[in-house]
Order: structure tokens, then sequence, then C-alpha cells
């Protein structure tokens, strides 16, 4: 996580910092996401963020603490949605597409590429709704009160 808040205080994506450390993409997503950092790797991104490698290997010291608030945290959250939704509405327009075009060629008398793209539409519809919060059904008062079912208790 401290690498993604430094990432995202300079305002790179994982491509950019891809490129100025020397790393693969992959590498950054991996370790992003928690995985144990070779020394050469952890030296690059601290040459990079023009920070001490000590800072990336332990926990930081008190003085110079890189924390994450659950403010952040959320953000973090939305911002990941509504990428995975962008995704999601990239491959149906590309997806979808083509299927018109081979629904042209080869029978344009009828246009069956409509049903894929109504029932895959709803899809996206129903994600956008969610990752833009229009409507949340399955947020955070919902887990809550799942996990509070699932233990028996407040939390």
């Amino acid at each position: 996580m401290i690498i993604r808040k430094l990432r995202l205080q300079r305002g790179w994506s994982q491509e950019q910092l891809s490129q100025l450390s020397g790393l693969s993409i992959r590498t950054i997503q991996r370790i992003e996401q928690g995985q144990k950092a070779g020394l050469e790797s952890l030296k690059s991104l601290a040459a990079v963020f023009e920070i001490q490698v000590s800072d990336l290997q332990m926990e930081p010291p008190m003085n110079k603490e890189i924390t994450i608030t659950e403010d952040e945290n959320q953000a973090l959250e939305y911002v990941k949605g509504i990428k995975s939704f962008y995704s999601n509405l990239t491959s149906y327009v590309l997806v979808i597409g083509m299927l018109f075009v081979i629904n042209y060629f080869t029978g344009p008398d009828y246009w069956w590429a409509v049903w894929p793209a109504l029932g895959w539409g709803i899809g996206i519809v129903s994600h956008a709704l969610s990752a833009f919060e229009v409507v949340n059904v399955f947020g955070p008062d919902w887990e809550r009160k799942q996990v509070e079912k699932r233990l028996g208790r407040k939390l």
C-alpha cells in the first residue's frame, strides 16, 4: 500500500512507474497487492520515489509515518470500482461492435447481435449503478450487517 500511495501522490499510473523504475507492470501490481519485493526492486522504487530503501522494507519510523487513512482507502476502492466499470464498458463496446460487424457480413436479414447487446447491456447498466454508487444495494451497511449476522454479535 505504501508504493501505491506514493505512486498516486505523484499522479503516476502503474505503467509510468514501471517505465521510471525499470520494473515490469506485473511486478508493480504484485508489490502493490502486498507481495514481498526483492531488494533490487525496492532499490529501483526507492530511487524513483527519492526515499530510503528501509522506508519501503519495513514499517516507517514514527516521525516519517506513511499511512493510509480510512477516507483514502474508501476513495481508492471507489476509483477501483469505476476503473473496473470502464474496463467492462470498453470490452462491451469492442465485442458487441465486432458482433454487429459479423452479423452484417454473415446475415444482415436478421440482427441477432441485438440479443447479446441487450443481455450484456443490462449488466453494464447494473455495473454503472453500482460503481457510481447510484444504487448501493451491497454497500458498507449491507457488508456490516452480514458480518454481524455471521458473528452473531455487533461489531
